[in-house]
């Protein structure tokens, strides 16, 4: 009788990878493989790649040569946005088997039965105009928090920006069949859902892909409010010229929707917003965060900023870095700029040198870094609830408040996957 097989997953990316992950996961289970951690041998490795920024590109290569190092003779799988864009580049790295792209990877029991190992690398993939309909992802007992994919793809073409053309055109679940995962996910003990999607505002526009919107996020929200058994939601991203005062006033009222809002600004001059085809100006950035802390003080704030674009000077670098200062959020994400082929910023000529975006980078993030030591130190003293999750670190266990600040305890068994009140 043959052993049963085994695989072992790596996620790179956003939160919207691992919700895909952990479905791909449990195709491949379904199918009769046992899963592994990455880090040990086994039969099929499969890899979840990004291609937001260079270092995802670079880090899968790595990541193959040590699986080629540890485990010669197991098959490779390249799947994610990195596959949908370079096939062609991936299938030449030594060692990987097969590239799915986005149409594929959720027939990836079939490519793999069809695969050996020796056969040169295998591409499955087609034109993203040709990609549609949805596939519903989400994560089970891969933590605490679950990602649930509700949207996929984007019909926006910001300039430095290549999801559209790994993700293809925005589409989503219908809210009935949200609906439903989220009970599944109730009765699996899940406390809390991050919504996750490329363009989560955008919700609404059907699985094929038609312009038009059949449904909108803020019924989603209202809906999902309603089902019994999950006590948190979070909205994971979403566009400021999305986020309606309608919404923010909804999660104020509610008890399930999280003070917490994840609001990409990405530069805080004008001239930079107009260059990289952002639809909004700083103006309507600040409006959205101030109608925010109005209504909700306590609410944590989290904002992705680029530094480095074409063009960006030390004056525009320097609006963007007051802006920040003054503006009442309570962390950032840093990405420094990276040039991705078939973009339309690679054809700008005022390329802002490596050193300098790295600098500037370092800036934002010490900035970040006092940010939210000054947000948590306005909640000293509070009552928050935090919801612990279920991993024991040197004998410590962490979980996060309603809004988002970080606890760390010795570990509890009995707090796991539990929601303490709890004096910050």
């Amino acid at each position: 009788m043959q052993d049963q097989k085994t695989v072992a997953f790596h996620t790179l990316g956003c939160k919207l990878n691992f919700s895909e992950t952990s479905t791909l996961s449990r195709i491949l289970e379904n199918e009769g493989f046992a899963k592994k951690n990455f880090d040990e041998v086994a039969d099929v490795y499969v890899i979840n790649t990004c291609s937001v920024t260079d270092n995802a590109d670079k880090e899968c290569r790595q990541i193959v040569r040590r699986i080629q190092r540890k485990a010669p003779e197991s098959l490779v799988v390249i799947t994610g946005c990195y596959a949908q864009l370079k096939p062609k580049e991936i299938a030449e790295i030594p060692g990987v088997n097969l590239v799915l792209g986005a149409a594929e990877k959720f027939n990836i029991g079939r490519h793999i039965a069809e695969l050996a190992k020796g056969d040169s690398a295998k591409i499955c993939s087609c034109d993203i105009e040709d990609v549609s309909g949805f596939n519903a992802s989400f994560s089970v007992n891969d933590r605490t928090r679950t990602f649930l994919k509700v949207q996929d793809g984007c019909d926006y073409n910001c300039s430095f920006c290549t999801i559209p053309m790994a993700r293809g055109k925005s589409r989503s679940d219908s809210i009935a069949n949200v609906l439903q995962h989220a009970h599944t996910l109730a009765a699996s003990g899940v406390k809390e859902i991050v919504l996750t999607g490329v363009n989560l505002g955008d919700f609404g526009k059907g699985p094929d892909g038609n312009k038009k919107h059949e449904e909108n996020f803020f019924d989603l929200v209202k809906t999902l409010d309603q089902v019994e058994g999950i006590e948190r939601y979070r909205i994971s991203s979403i566009e400021p010229n999305l986020l309606t005062n309608e919404i923010i006033e909804y999660v104020a009222e509610s008890k399930k929707f999280m003070p917490h809002f994840h609001i990409p600004l990405q530069s805080g001059s004008n001239k930079i917003l107009g260059l990289m085809r952002r639809r909004y100006k700083r103006e309507l950035y600040a409006e959205r965060v101030q109608t925010i802390k109005q209504l909700m003080p306590h609410c944590a704030i989290g904002v992705d900023v680029i530094v480095g674009f074409p063009g960006e000077t030390d004056a525009d670098f320097k609006e963007t870095f007051d802006f920040l200062h003054t503006l009442d959020v309570s962390y950032l994400h840093v990405f420094t700029y990276s040039e991705r082929d078939n973009t339309l910023a690679t054809e700008m000529k005022e390329i802002v040198p490596v050193h300098v975006r790295n600098e500037r980078n370092k800036i934002l993030r010490n900035l970040s870094y006092m940010k939210m030591q000054y947000f948590t130190q306005q909640h000293n003293g509070q009552i928050r609830t935090v919801l612990f999750e279920d991993h024991n670190k040197n004998g410590m266990m962490e979980g996060y408040s309603d809004n988002y600040i970080r606890i760390q305890t010795p570990y509890r068994k009995e707090w796991a996957n539990q929601i303490i009140e709890w004096k910050i």
